[in-house]
């Protein structure tokens, strides 16, 4: 299944995931019936036609799945008789929480989970990817990538955090390791670690959708903004990045009538949106950089003082190699590089 259905989804995925594990309370078990529901779908509505009230099918079927999970199970008996009548009490379709994908972003990006995992269990949940997708994307067999889910989903049932929004005082925290798995799935798609392309567009443009609907859910959190923007701003220039035979194109040479206008528009708008609402992050940061880059007509009419002071400002809140090396060049293209090796 191609084109709008599966796009409906890999939307309705995390809507569903939030409906069954508030109603069953074990995400392990509710993610297990939920992609089985998943797959189910893209097997039947191709063939029989999207239902009605797709999200409410969805909900139904993995409710059903769960509960069969549950009847297989002799020493869960109890729980199943109870978990059934409540199933069968329930309406097929409940009204959907603003903030269900949000709870499961965070609980995917758990700090008890390694960054792979956490990835992976966000492609999973949240981005409704199957494992075999999922294996595929990061070049390892289906069987180790099934395992590595499954070890995350047990970590986060071994942590017994309740579905529902971290305390306030915790939330900052949390959306910093959030932001930080889109930004590696969004930065793997774009520039892969292994295989023989150079990019993955399915995974970015997977991170630029999960960081859609967290914008959504959070319109003034000036970092998921940020971020947003950079991923936008960064991913208009895919089609100029590569030649006929997949090689790597500098940005100074690049075709800029291959950028995406439409992409770089909305980028710098929620930049200009974000930038005044308060303190200024390194996402913000990077993504002003990009905009730098993507407004300059040709590459001779690039702003290198303006990107040279906001590498300055970036390099105080980082000591990442990248923004060392990306600082030196950019001070080079400002002052000569004999001056920048000089100092």
């Amino acid at each position: 299944m191609t084109g709008a259905p599966e796009q409906l989804l890999r939307e309705l995925a995390p809507q569903v995931l939030g409906a069954v594990v508030r109603r069953f309370r074990d995400f392990a078990a509710a993610e297990d019936a939920v992609q089985e529901a998943l797959l189910a779908a893209a097997v039947q509505w191709p063939r029989e036609g999207l239902p009605a009230n797709p999200r409410g099918w969805l909900i139904q079927v993995a409710s059903r799945r769960f509960t069969d999970h549950i009847r297989g199970e002799s020493a869960r008996r109890r729980r199943e008789n109870e978990v059934a009548l409540e199933a069968t009490r329930l309406p097929a379709e409940t009204a959907p929480r603003a903030d269900d994908t949000l709870i499961l972003l965070f609980m995917c990006c758990h700090p008890a989970l390694t960054p792979s995992s956490a990835i992976a269990l966000t492609l999973r949940a949240v981005g409704g990817l199957t494992t075999a997708e999922i294996a595929g994307a990061f070049l390892v067999p289906e069987a180790t990538m099934a395992q590595r889910i499954s070890r995350a989903k047990q970590t986060i049932k071994a942590s017994g955090i309740p579905f529902q929004l971290p305390a306030a005082e915790e939330r900052a925290q949390c959306m910093r390791a959030v932001l930080h798995i889109l930004y590696l799935i969004f930065n793997e798609g774009y520039t892969t670690s292994g295989g023989p392309t150079l990019r993955r567009d399915d995974l970015s443009q997977e991170a630029i959708r999960l960081a859609r609907i967290v914008h959504g859910l959070e319109p003034n959190h000036t970092e998921v903004a940020g971020l947003l923007a950079l991923m936008l701003l960064t991913d208009a220039r895919r089609l100029a990045r590569t030649g006929d035979n997949g090689e790597l194109i500098p940005l100074a040479a690049q075709n800029r009538e291959l950028w995406d206008g439409a992409q770089i528009a909305e980028g710098v708008a929620l930049l200009a949106a974000a930038l005044p609402m308060g303190a200024v992050g390194p996402y913000q940061l990077q993504a002003a950089i990009a905009a730098v880059h993507d407004e300059a007509a040709c590459a001779e009419d690039t702003d290198w003082p303006q990107i040279l002071a906001l590498y300055e400002l970036l390099k105080r809140m980082s000591d990442n190699p990248m923004v060392v090396l990306n600082h030196a060049i950019a001070a080079a293209m400002v002052h000569g590089p004999q001056r920048v090796w000089n100092c």
